[in-house]
């Protein structure tokens, strides 16, 4: 199976299946020297775990990470990092008769049509779960990046007809609030409309935002490799995610350009803009201004409604699906988000090391002194 690796210095391949013995990720590229422990990365998978409030699934996994390889006497080598994290509450019998048919909104059809074969129990490498090697290379990327004052966040913006007040702001709220939004109001709102869709058999969708503060200016590359595109494609590749706006998005295409011009000015010396309605990239180039993506999920396709679908002997039939499924998938993919992001922004600017001659020269006329 191709495609399971993301990036091009700092590079990760993530690896496993939703109700195998383990899933983890293989890190290569990780400079030597960053200090790290399973805590450091502890804290990323807490946040996408199951089980850890009434509108996620009732799955219970402590999702413990182990340190493989990479790391001796709490900093990493240069060698690869391997993290491994062991499923320790599969329920594959739950997902047993659906090897005879297709559920809707899944990938079972597809995988079928490409290989000839799947693994039904959870839905194998297409399962949410994927996404723990994710989360753990993010939380060693986002380790790296604070280290260059660069700060990556993110959060839910809306849920169903529910979404945040940007005046209502609170960071810490995102922690604390089971939707993962900065705003308790919405927060209360969004769990409310959540518990009506169970009680429907339902779910819900969503929009995830995410914002970098302290990018420079120059980070990205102007053609293939700009750096909206490759946000883009990182973000796409989560499970669920249909749609990625990069700054106002959408919006921009009913705008004037005298009205969705950022203008420039000085303040205090330097470059900055009056405004930042592309959301802190130019040309696929990062401006320094904040970048801001949104990305909108589709609703949990796994509802316990019955649901018209066809058999692999292509005979149309009624379904219920079983298990233990989130009414909606926003909160715990906002760290996944959020990690996605900081792979990219952190490959981003390994390769922007090469892109002029004079910081070259310094790096190794340092070397030769040391």
């Amino acid at each position: 199976m191709a495609g399971s690796t993301f990036g091009t210095i700092f590079q990760v391949t993530t690896w496993g299946e939703s109700h195998g013995k383990a899933l983890g990720v293989v890190i290569d590229g990780c400079p030597a020297g960053l200090t790290l422990s399973e805590a450091d990365i502890q804290q990323y998978l807490d946040r996408r775990k199951p089980g850890t409030s009434s509108i996620s699934t009732p799955r219970r996994e402590d999702d413990t990470v182990e340190i493989l390889s990479g790391v001796f006497e709490g900093l990493t080598t240069g060698a690869p990092i391997s993290l491994m994290v062991r499923n320790t509450s599969q329920r594959s019998a739950d997902y047993s008769e659906i090897a005879g048919y297709y559920r809707p909104g899944h990938a079972d059809y597809t995988f079928d049509a490409k290989y000839g074969f799947r693994d039904y129990r959870g839905g194998g490498r297409s399962s949410g779960r994927e996404t723990i090697g994710r989360v753990a290379a993010g939380a060693v990327a986002a380790k790296i990046l604070k280290q260059l004052g660069i700060s990556v966040c993110a959060y839910t913006r809306s849920i169903g007809p529910v979404e945040i007040d940007m005046a209502h702001f609170d960071r810490e709220a995102i922690l604390a609030t089971p939707t993962a939004m900065p705003d308790y109001t919405a927060d209360k709102a969004a769990v409310s409309c959540l518990e009506e869709a169970k009680k429907n058999l339902d779910s819900l969708g969503g929009c995830m935002e995410c914002i970098v503060e302290g990018l420079p200016a120059g980070i990205g590359d102007p053609v293939f490799e700009k750096l909206d595109a490759n946000l883009a494609k990182a973000i796409m590749s989560i499970g669920a995610v249909k749609a990625v706006e990069i700054g106002e998005g959408c919006t921009v295409s009913l705008r004037k350009g005298s009205q969705n011009n950022d203008a420039f000015r000085m303040a205090d010396g330097q470059i900055t803009k009056a405004t930042n309605h592309a959301g802190g990239i130019l040309g696929g180039i990062s401006d320094g201004g904040i970048l801001r993506i949104r990305a909108h999920v589709k609703p949990t396709p796994s509802i316990f409604l019955t649901q018209q679908t066809v058999n692999k002997n292509g005979e149309e039939t009624d379904v219920n699906i079983k298990g233990r499924h989130d009414p909606v998938i926003v909160p715990r993919a906002v760290v996944v988000m959020e990690c996605m992001t900081a792979l990219t922004v952190l490959d981003a600017m390994l390769l922007n090391m090469s892109a002029r001659l004079d910081p070259i020269k310094a790096f190794y006329a340092a070397a030769e002194t040391v």
